[in-house]
């Protein structure tokens, strides 16, 4: 009896361990199964970390705060307001361009109005020179007609001296209207040098006054700090009454709609990586729950410690070899982004799939529109160019409308009656 009992116990042990063998067998093919289809295809790291923009708010010209409208947290849109400055010595200087635009445009206007006069005058002294010539040729025939008539006694000398003075009279007549026309052509000319082939708005004089009216306004505008881009308030550094200088940084605005992933591979790993090859990423802060997907926008230039502020001198006795890492770009869905918000220097993991290598590893393409921009300085300076308008214009009596030749850029003005 305990004979059998043995041979069942060996015989179930036996089956036991076939068992456990085939599920070995069956987990290792499966493994074996994934690897060879999904898992050789896939790079991972956990040294990966949330970028974006973050932009240094700083005043264009120096001044006292007397305002400060945004706090740490707080959200703002582009171009509203963060910080006011003092504008009251920017207004002053202000008002005195537009006080000089004023002059120089009726200055320039009384300059054309000469010009059609001194072109009146030069038509009446022509009118003169030829009257004198007139009175020249009628003379001189009177004294071409008595001439002969002296020698016969049929003309007195008396009344041959009388036509030969009328003719001198006429002469001298001719010669100073001759002098007054060319003098009158020389004044037209003068004139004509600083008017012909402009506008009374096109005069060097108005677009010199009219560019100091558009840097006046300008510092005017920029008493009032406004956000580049929309964002969030980040560090804020200024405080009520404190005198800022030009380019001093008093707050930092970070745009989070527009956040990416800099994931720093080792360099073992980027011989599979390509440009435009799909990721999948996870946050530390929502765990496994939440998962992001991406895209691969571009492999770094260099190694991290080949841009580091201190670079590792290798040429050294105690070298130790470090394995390197490469920066590389993700791009996120920006409606994941919406749903689930990040922070600038999260940590992430990042799983990329490499099956696809038909992408570039480095680009080749320039970009051709820019990455950020903001449009805050051209709604300035359009507001520059609508106050020189309505000066020009009243300076001129007539309506002017201030051509755009370029965003942010005025060009010249066209008059209309």
């Amino acid at each position: 009896m305990s004979e059998l009992n043995q041979t069942e116990a060996s015989n179930a042990r036996r089956r036991g361990l076939t068992l456990i063998a085939a599920a070995a067998v069956l987990a290792g093919l499966g493994w074996g199964g994934w690897h060879w289809w999904h898992g050789r295809h896939q790079q991972a790291t956990d040294n990966a970390y949330v970028a974006g923009n973050v932009v240094q708010i700083t005043p264009q010209l120096a001044g006292t705060v007397v305002a400060i409208q945004a706090d740490d947290t707080d959200y703002v849109k582009a171009g509203q307001v963060l910080v006011r400055l003092d504008p009251a010595d920017a207004r002053v200087a202000l008002e005195q361009a537009q006080a000089q635009l004023a002059q120089t445009v009726r200055e320039v206007r009384t300059l054309f109005a000469n010009n059609s006069t001194l072109s009146a005058q030069v038509k009446t002294r022509e009118a003169d020179v030829a009257r004198a010539q007139a009175e020249l040729a009628r003379a001189q025939d009177d004294v071409n007609r008595r001439s002969p008539l002296v020698a016969n006694g049929a003309v007195g000398k008396e009344e041959f001296q009388h036509a030969t003075a009328q003719l001198a009279a006429a002469r001298s007549t001719a010669a100073a209207a001759q002098s007054a026309l060319q003098a009158a052509r020389e004044q037209l000319a003068a004139g004509q040098t600083q008017t012909d082939g402009i506008s009374p708005e096109q005069h060097p004089q108005v677009l010199r006054a009219a560019a100091r009216v558009r840097e006046a306004h300008l510092a005017v505008q920029r008493a009032d700090v406004v956000a580049p881009v929309d964002g969030h308030i980040a560090k804020r550094g200024v405080q009520i009454g404190q005198r800022v200088q030009a380019g001093a940084p008093l707050m930092t605005l970070v745009s989070l709609n527009q956040l990416w992933v800099d994931a720093n591979f080792k360099e073992s790993q980027l011989q599979a990586l390509r440009i435009g090859q799909p990721a999948e990423l996870e946050a530390d802060v929502y765990g496994q729950k939440v998962v992001f997907h991406g895209t691969v926008v571009g492999l770094g230039a260099g190694t991290g410690s080949a841009f580091a502020l201190l670079p590792a001198q290798n040429a050294t006795g105690n070298w130790i070899k470090v394995v390197q890492r490469v920066p590389v770009r993700i791009s996120l869905d920006p409606k994941e982004l919406a749903e689930h918000p990040l922070r600038v220097g999260l940590s992430m993991e990042v799983t990329i799939d490499t099956a696809d290598q038909s992408g570039k590893s480095l680009a080749d393409v320039p970009r051709t529109a820019a990455g950020v921009s903001t449009s805050a300085p051209e709604s300035q300076q359009k507001q520059a160019d609508a106050d020189v308008a309505r000066i020009v214009s009243a300076g001129l009596g007539r309506k002017v409308a201030m051509r755009m030749d370029a965003p942010g850029q005025a060009g010249a003005a066209v008059a209309h009656p």
